[in-house]
């Protein structure tokens, strides 16, 4: 079972070296990692290819940067890495484990928020919480899935917020999550910058408008 990493980036070159850091060793292991960038104006799209590693660019979109870096993959195996999140140790391990059978095709790991506020722990809590009673993941919580199912579905849905909840509907069809107790670690700086509070009131009113059926396109200009 080979993993394909796929990272979607827009403006992340500060923190470029420690990410690159971070995945040498599975490279090292047999990974396939490819870097996807969405029009980077700080030098970011040329410098996964100088740490030898795979680089594309494509038009600025999550969905697109991803499904893009999904198009060029070989392995069995597709793993979505925001730039921002870190892998636990053996995570290649709990990924071949999960899906040595066919109960599940799709899963994601656990999520741990770093930062300065101690609130930032209950909101990890929550995600994991609502991800096992849903059914639903977030891209923040580093979703894989076996790389036949995804292409049946055609990728990520080309919308510009929430193509993680609606993907994660389109697999239930499939089967549940595969739910990893380990904890990928992600920055919260998003949750920093906007209050805690505000952040969490707003993701909770965009998840509930689009549950509600209001356009992504619509949310995506809220969010911003």
């Amino acid at each position: 079972m080979r993993l394909s990493i796929i990272v979607p980036m827009l403006n992340e070159a500060e923190q470029l070296p420690e990410l690159f850091a971070h995945l040498l060793p599975y490279q090292q292991a047999g990974c396939e990692i490819i870097f996807v960038d969405g029009g980077s104006n700080d030098g970011s799209a040329t410098l996964p290819e100088m740490a030898g590693f795979i680089a594309l660019c494509t038009a600025r979109g999550r969905a697109k940067q991803m499904n893009a870096g999904a198009s060029q993959a070989s392995g069995d195996v597709l793993l979505f890495l925001h730039a921002d999140t870190r892998l636990p140790q053996n995570a290649t391990g709990h990924i071949e484990q999960t899906l040595i059978n066919n109960k599940y095709c799709w899963g994601r790991f656990d999520v741990c928020i770093i930062g300065r506020f101690i609130m930032l722990r209950v909101v990890s809590r929550l995600m994991n919480w609502r991800s096992r009673l849903t059914g639903i993941a977030t891209g923040d919580q580093a979703i894989f899935v076996r790389r036949a199912v995804f292409e049946h579905l055609q990728g990520f849905p080309d919308q510009p917020l929430m193509e993680d909840v609606e993907l994660s509907k389109r697999l239930l069809v499939f089967s549940r999550p595969a739910c990893i107790a380990h904890c990928v670690t992600t920055s919260g700086r998003r949750w920093e910058v906007g209050g805690v509070w505000r952040t969490i009131l707003l993701m909770w009113r965009l998840r509930w408008a689009y549950w509600r059926g209001t356009d992504a396109g619509k949310l995506a200009r809220l969010y911003r």
